[in-house]
């Protein structure tokens, strides 16, 4: 399996994608309970606001034609990543370091007015056997206190393996180690957000 085109294209590699723009912009679902049954979801609904791990539940809560952010939280970075208008491809943003929460905040806040972020995903670092441990605590614990400051779906995606994956990306890429340090988290975020993207675009070809 190769490099993902989407990781080529931020590193200055030629890319061959068919068509995504045809995929057309993410379209928002009226039916309730799809995928209720088989999905371990949790959502906390305030009006409008949605925090959930149904992928499903969040793609009904977007407005059309409108980007995502996508974060991979690290104890000492925040990896960035974001998508086009019509959800088809994630783009490996930036690295912050991570300081105090309303500071971290404070600067996703800035990409997401700067861009016309819609909506968040953020990387949810389960272990291995699916379990949950403290930094899943701390992840929906920022979803939490994120909410509070902006108005916005938040949708958690299922991360392990993506730092791997980043990494093998990078290294077929022909990237240098020092190089990969600097990225090597932001790249990770367009790993969890593309698999998001994925999911939505799967979603609203089922309900065509």
């Amino acid at each position: 399996m190769g490099t993902p085109d989407f990781v080529l294209w931020h590193f200055g590699r030629s890319r061959k994608r068919e068509n995504h723009l045809d995929r057309g912009p993410s379209r928002l679902w009226q039916r309730s309970g799809r995928d209720g049954a088989t999905a371990r979801r949790r959502k906390k609904r305030r009006g409008d606001r949605v925090i959930t791990d149904d992928i499903t539940e969040f793609a009904q809560a977007l407005p059309p034609l409108s980007p995502l952010i996508g974060l991979d939280l690290g104890t000492k970075t925040i990896g960035i990543a974001v998508s086009d208008t019509f959800l088809s491809v994630a783009t490996p943003l930036e690295t912050i370091k991570r300081k105090k929460f309303s500071i971290d905040a404070e600067a996703v806040i800035a990409i997401i007015n700067t861009r016309g972020i819609a909506g968040m995903v953020l990387g949810l670092p389960r272990n291995m056997d699916g379990s949950e441990g403290p930094r899943c605590q701390a992840t929906r614990a920022f979803a939490r206190n994120f909410e509070r400051l902006h108005d916005m779906p938040i949708a958690f995606w299922d991360e392990r393996l993506s730092t791997v994956a980043a990494e093998k990306a990078l290294l077929e890429a022909d990237t240098t180690r020092k190089r990969r340090s600097e990225v090597i988290d932001h790249v990770a975020a367009s790993y969890i957000l593309q698999g998001t993207l994925d999911r939505i675009q799967h979603i609203n070809r089922a309900d065509t």
